[in-house]
């Protein structure tokens, strides 16, 4: 039987590695003039117009609680799909797509720096290195979503 493999986008968000399925990536970008909300959550970076299609960009580095550094002209917007909807990721910097084997991935621990377990759907394994893998059905809660819904309804009356 042949091992299933799972082909996942890896960026770098601070000083860790995380990845999300490629098949859920729509488009990477640079970086983009946002325009920003107010009384939107603080790791909503604001939305973007994109061909006419307005999407809210969250920042990883605030919704993990990262410190903020110095940009430094690597930064990425993964665009991905949630459910229904196209939502930006900002990003440190996009560093590979590298397809992994089902028995390369762990579960997730039960802690984990910076970052809520829920979030995950687990750790692969890279050689020494480990990369977290990330379920981006979850990093927006339900309430998140539909804030994001409600900011595109609003941008587009």
């Amino acid at each position: 039987m042949e091992d299933q493999e799972t082909r996942l986008a890896i960026f770098s968000v601070g000083e860790e590695e995380y990845a999300i399925d490629i098949m859920r990536v729509v488009e990477i970008l640079r970086p983009q003039k946002v325009t920003r909300l107010p009384m939107s959550p603080d790791f909503i970076e604001g939305v973007l117009n994109l061909r006419g299609k307005v999407i809210p960009i969250v920042d990883l580095r605030k919704r993990f609680g990262i410190e903020p550094t110095d940009r430094h002209g690597n930064e990425r917007i993964l665009l991905i799909r949630v459910g229904e909807e196209i939502v930006g990721l900002q990003v440190d910097g996009i560093s590979d797509v590298r397809c992994l084997s089902r028995e390369d991935i762990v579960s997730p621990p039960t802690i984990v720096k910076g970052i809520k377990t829920e979030y995950l759907e687990g750790v692969g394994k890279v050689g020494e290195k480990l990369i977290i893998i990330l379920n981006l059905d979850k990093i927006l809660s339900t309430e998140e979503m539909l804030v994001l819904e409600s900011i595109e309804d609003t941008e587009k009356a």
